[in-house]
Parts: structure tokens; sequence; C-alpha cells
């Protein structure tokens, strides 16, 4: 099948480039000219396990295409909207601009029986909106939720672990006759996936446009939880990662991400549960929803709490100390500093007089570009150089490997904060660190 993508970023490249592999024809199309350059020539334009062998073969085989013209999707029997729905500044909501051009510039390339699938995570309402744009052209509008993990991106595509399918309903809530062939088209792009017995769930337009928030503001929950667990660890003694193990084995509760630490970032958890709340609100709704500014607020506080941890560790100030951050991305194996944790607590650090070095195995130039004002080294002996504390704040497999001795070897002070609860203490104080954690005695 002849498809198109609408936005070539993080969603967008992935999807374009795992479409062709599955055999599909596909166009990409975004208005950033350097990022498709690099795309024709087959390198990612950000860094993501897999994608640039996935478009070097997809590339060579021919299948797959990119370009600036939307022009280009004329043809196309689906076309996949990718674009971002970022935060609006100084509010909560959502920003759909891109999502409303995206759809608009598509209306004149459309034909009767043509597919246009949002995949942007977007607030409830907004592909009813839509619809009424596509329908008069005789094309249906479905939605299509993507449920990708930065660092885990091609396979959570060629191999997701659910499809939804949000269709056009009559009033009696049956799919129509139109959203009928829309679920056969996309039958079709997704016949691998569907072969391999992916879960497949077939709903309503709100459902589908609901998904991708809830599973979003239930993981930011669990992992505020266990960081507001590590608060009452904090003023008692107790142990948050013992405490987390102990609940993790009910298996209604579950060990994955209970994890304390600095917590969630990034480009969806933090945007995606505040457009939450707005659209809570615009519904009328919003007490539903209050829990979440309290889950926001605990996973700022834990930032908060690592510069004043940074703090106790040297003595009672941070001025004219150094310190060595271990981490810029949000997350390990991507190089997103988008909301970071890790860069915001060595921002923190530096307001109150420290001078920072900051190193990550693939974030440095990015976070260099937006964050200026600290330092950066491209290895952690040179970071740590003279440091009078470590920070562990992105959980690299490298940093988790890291050896007590050959760190204490350059450092001015042994004092580790491990900001990810993911080194042994003990291996650690033997070897003469003072190792504090958040949520650890």
């Amino acid at each position: 099948m002849r498809v198109s993508v609408i936005g070539c970023g993080y969603l967008g490249a992935v999807h374009a480039a795992a479409m062709a592999s599955l055999g599909h024809e596909v166009v990409g199309i975004d208005v950033d000219e350097a990022k498709v350059a690099l795309l024709r020539a087959g390198r990612a334009p950000f860094f993501e396990p897999g994608l640039p062998e996935l478009l070097t073969e997809a590339g060579a085989a021919g299948g797959l295409t990119f370009g600036t013209d939307i022009a280009a999707v004329a043809g196309a029997k689906v076309h996949f909207v990718c674009v971002g729905t970022p935060q609006m500044a100084g509010e909560f909501r959502a920003d759909l601009t891109y999502v409303d051009a995206s759809v608009t510039a598509l209306l004149p390339y459309l034909r009767p029986g043509d597919v246009v699938a949002g995949k942007s995570t977007v607030p409830v309402g907004t592909a009813e909106r839509l619809a009424q744009l596509v329908e008069p052209t005789g094309a249906t509008l479905v939605w299509n939720p993507e449920f990708l993990r930065e660092g885990f991106a091609v396979n959570d595509t060629l191999h997701p672990d659910r499809l939804v399918y949000g269709l056009p309903t009559d009033d009696d809530g049956v799919v129509t006759p139109a959203g009928e062939a829309a679920r056969a088209a996309l039958d079709e792009v997704y016949a691998t996936p569907l072969a391999d017995e992916t879960p497949l769930v077939v709903t309503d337009y709100a459902t589908a446009q609901l998904v991708k928030v809830a599973a979003n503001s239930f993981l930011a929950t669990k992992i505020s939880f266990i960081n507001a667990m590590a608060e009452l660890c904090e003023a008692t003694g107790a142990d948050v990662t013992r405490l987390a193990d102990a609940i993790g084995y009910d298996n209604r509760i579950g060990r994955r991400f209970l994890n304390a630490g600095l917590g969630f970032g990034g480009g969806c958890l933090p945007k995606d549960i505040r457009a939450f709340m707005a659209r809570a609100g615009e519904l009328g709704v919003d007490q539903a929803l209050t829990f979440l500014r309290e889950v926001d607020s605990i996973n700022i506080r834990r930032r908060e709490r690592m510069v004043e941890l940074a703090r106790e560790v040297v003595g009672g100030s941070l001025t004219g100390k150094r310190v060595a951050v271990l981490g810029a991305t949000f997350k390990p194996d991507s190089d997103d500093i988008r909301d970071s944790p890790a860069l915001s607590v060595a921002d923190g650090l530096e307001k109150q007089g420290a001078h920072v070095v900051v190193t990550d195995p693939q974030g440095v130039a990015n976070a260099r570009a937006k964050w200026p004002n600290l330092h950066y080294a491209d290895d952690v002996l040179t970071a740590a150089q003279d440091a009078d504390v470590v920070l562990l704040a992105t959980e690299w497999a490298q940093y988790r490997a890291l050896e007590p001795d050959a760190l204490a070897a350059v450092v001015a002070h042994r004092n580790l904060l491990d900001g990810r609860n993911v080194l042994d203490p003990a291996h650690w104080r033997a070897a003469g660190w003072t190792y504090r954690a958040l949520g650890r005695p």
C-alpha cells in the first residue's frame, strides 16, 4: 500500500521507516528541510537505536522517500498524522497548531475512500472536530494512537503490544460503513503485526483519544506514588527500594516503574498529564483529575530535593563546589533532553553557586544548545575531575557499570548521589564513598 506520514520527528520518522520495512511504499513529509535532508541520506536526525539501520535498508529497497512538499502525498491510500502536540506556553493545554495545519494541508489531496489516521496525542474531542474537515472529501478520519517508548521505538512499532483503532460510529455506537472500510485499510497496513497476534482494540473516537493520555497518566501516577513514598522513607529512615520490592510482589501492583528517584520527564508524560487536566477542566470534570496535580507536584519536588541533598553532602553550601552530573537526557538510550530531570537538577545546582559539569553519551550537544550556562564533558572521568560530588542523574548502562575505584582516582571528594537508585550502596561505601539516594537511609 502507498502511505504517507506527515511529520517526521520521533514518532513520524520511526513510523515511516517501519512501514516501509513492512513492504509499504512510504512518503514522509516534514517542513524542516535539514531534517528531511538527513532522512533522505539515511541518517536519523535524533538518536534512536535501530533507526539508522531501518532507514538505510528501507531507502535501499526504494520504498521510502522524504520531502517537504505536501503534494507528494497524492495517491497515498492512508495518511498518518504524526506531528507534535507540545504544551502551550504559559498554559497546560496542548498546542494543536501542527495537527490542524497538517490535516488542512492534506485536504486537497484526499480522495473518496482514503484514510487519514491520526497518531498524535490529542485532547479528546479533537478527532470529532477534524472529522468534519475530512468527511467532505470522501475520505475517513480514524484515530490510531501511538505507544512508543524512546529507546525502543523501532521494536514498539514493528512489534506493538497493542493496536487501537478509533473509528467513526453512528448514534447507536455502531461503526459506520466508512469506518469499516477504514478498518480494512488499517488491517492491510498492519497485516504483519496482526498476523503475529498483536491485540487489536476497535473503538470509537473518544475512547481511542483517551487511551494514550490515560496510559501516560497511570504510569506517571505510579512513578510519583513511589516517589511520594520516598519522601516518607526519608522522614522515617525506611528504605524505599526495599519497600518497592515488598509491595511489587503483589501482582495487582507489580514492580515495574516502582523505582524512586528523580522522576519522569521527556516530551510526553509531563505535557500529556497537564493537557489531560486542562481538557478535563474544559469538559467540566476537572475534579476527576485533581490527583494529577499532585502527581506533577511530586515529580517536580524530587528534583528540588536532589539539589537540597547535594547541598547537605558538601557541607551546607554549594558555592564554589564542583559537581559532576552523569546524564543529560530524560532517559537512557535517547538524546532527548525535553523536560529532563537531570538538566533541571544541574541548573538548580548551578543557580546555587556550584560549578556543574554535565556528561552524557548522546545528549551533550542538545543540552549545550539549550543550557549554555552549564559546563560539559565528553566522558565521565573528565566530568568528575576534582569533583566534590558526583550525581548519577540518568541511568545509562555505562553509568550503572561504573567502578568506585576508577572514579575515586579523579574526584576531590568521594561523595556520590544516586539519583536513580540503581547502584549498590554497599559496594560504593566499601570503597570509601559517601552514598546518598532519595528515599534511602
